[in-house]
């Protein structure tokens, strides 16, 4: 986390508990892509290209992007992190 703090980057991951955790604790970030589930790399560049073509040239400051496969379509969800 320290890393990506100093470096102002959204993050990309897949591994959904451990990093909500970590963001949550975080007055201020650069943003959070989740890619759910963890799936063979090919499904999860389409999962990213997905979440980048949500996103587009918003800012991500404290929002969490999460994309997944819903019978078989994708799916983005967003919110923010911390809520408030």
């Amino acid at each position: 986390m320290k890393v990506i703090l100093h470096k102002e980057c959204s993050f990309v991951t897949n591994n959904r508990p451990d990093f909500l955790t970590l963001y949550g604790k975080q007055g201020l970030h650069a943003g959070l892509v989740i890619i759910v589930p963890n799936v063979p790399s090919a499904i999860q560049e389409k999962l990213f290209q997905a979440a980048l073509h949500h996103i587009g040239q918003r800012d991500l400051v404290n929002t969490v992007i999460e994309v997944r496969l819903v019978n078989d379509e994708v799916a983005c969800e967003e919110y923010r992190l911390p809520p408030h």
